[in-house]
């Protein structure tokens, strides 16, 4: 979480294991000496990111009466703690590693995969619940998928409200035709 902190404040590039050490209350060499460089720390954050989502997900959905909430809720989980342009900036700048780094591209893929599966299954769960209309959840949750990173984006530049509120607000336009 220290490292997630920092990187948020400085992006990939300008994050150093001092800063890091800084934040967690370390020494930087304890770093060094349990991950040997900032490039294995930030790999170390993104496998432990990458597992534990469709659990995350499924507690998410027993923990709301409504599918649709539970969904919404996991949409704008990044939105939620996105508190500036400049922090989207920096997890974008994370997000170039990730698509470019074969190292990084796995983890990566794995919490996609993941969130997809589990925003597919939250969208079958509304339909059975008789919130949303029969459709194909595969694709809804794909078209959903993109619209949250996009908005988050939009977001960033246009720069009213809330992220949360932003997300949440492009989410639902997404879902108003398939809602009962």
């Amino acid at each position: 979480m220290a490292t997630i902190r920092a990187m948020s404040r400085l992006g990939p590039i300008k994050l150093t294991l001092a800063d890091v050490a800084d934040e967690a209350g370390l020494s930087p060499a304890a770093l060094i000496k349990r991950f040997g460089s900032k490039r294995a720390l930030l790999l170390a954050v993104s496998q432990a990111g990458s597992s534990g989502m469709a659990e995350s997900l499924a507690a998410l959905r027993h923990s709301q009466r409504s599918p649709l909430d539970a969904l919404l809720i996991a949409t704008t989980y990044l939105a939620r703690h996105t508190k500036s342009a400049e922090e989207l900036a920096n997890h974008l700048a994370f997000l170039q590693i990730d698509v470019t780094d074969p190292d990084f591209r796995k983890p990566m893929l794995e919490i996609s995969r993941a969130t997809l599966a589990g925003y597919e299954a939250l969208l079958r769960d509304a339909i059975k619940a008789g919130e949303l209309r029969p459709c194909d959840t595969k694709a809804l949750a794909r078209a959903i998928s993109a619209v949250v990173g996009g908005s988050l984006i939009s977001w960033a530049v246009f720069r009213k409200g809330s992220a949360e509120r932003w997300v949440r607000a492009d989410v639902e336009t997404v879902l108003a035709p398939h809602r009962r």
